[in-house]
């Protein structure tokens, strides 16, 4: 009997001494358990405030790149347009070069400037060939012809915005002029010769000045019209 009580003390020892191992490492399971959830919820919340965080800084990059993103299409836009549509060439040499389509005259199809210029360059070669002793109306009536034609080709173009002929149409008068002076007026002298100067580079000035603001005009609504 006294072995029996021994062995069933012990027994009742050891779990004892079992429950209370268990019941002092229970704390610290659940304390480990705690801390690593804990653990786990810090580190998801520092991903969802990353995500959060960076999504007013990507709207913001959005907002920052998007006008600058449209006007750099706009303007690509533009440069295409305005590289497939005639432009208006500034001032200088580059008035003599076409700005879109030739003018037509009112008698189109029928060329009749350059019908008049190949006649009249025919008589001037007629005439010089006869000579003007033999009379000179072939001679006349062939520069005539030519000026006619060319006059009407170059003021077609000229004011249409076309082209600039402004030298030409200027330099026509004072030609004109000195030549009627010089059939009406026999003898010339140093006098009459420096007027004749002076009258001829005023009526010029006046007349180039004239032409270009005119040129300048019909450009624009030229290249006006050519982009719309």
């Amino acid at each position: 009997m006294s072995s029996r009580n021994s062995s069933r003390r012990r027994r009742s020892r050891k779990r004892s001494v079992s429950a209370a191992q268990g019941s002092k490492s229970e704390p610290a399971v659940r304390a480990g358990a705690g801390t690593a959830t804990a653990a786990a919820a810090e580190q998801g919340a520092a991903a969802l405030g990353s995500r959060t965080g960076d999504q007013p800084a990507r709207a913001a990059a959005r907002s920052a790149a998007g006008p600058s993103a449209g006007g750099s299409r706009a303007r690509a836009r533009r440069h295409r347009r305005g590289a497939s549509r005639p432009r208006a060439r500034a001032g200088g040499l580059q008035d003599a070069l076409p700005l879109g389509e030739r003018p037509q005259p009112p008698w189109h199809p029928l060329p009749l400037s350059e019908l008049l210029i190949l006649v009249g360059a025919i008589g001037v070669v007629v005439g010089l060939s006869r000579g003007v002793s033999n009379g000179p109306a072939p001679l006349v009536a062939g520069l005539a012809a030519v000026l006619i034609g060319t006059v009407e080709v170059t003021l077609r173009e000229h004011l249409s915005g076309y082209r600039s002929h402004a030298i030409i149409i200027a330099l026509l008068p004072p030609v004109v002029l000195d030549t009627l002076l010089v059939a009406l007026i026999t003898p010339f002298t140093a006098l009459l010769k420096v007027a004749m100067l002076l009258a001829d580079a005023g009526l010029f000035a006046f007349l180039y000045k004239l032409l270009r603001v005119r040129f300048h005009d019909a450009r624009r609504q030229r290249a006006f019209m050519g982009r719309r």
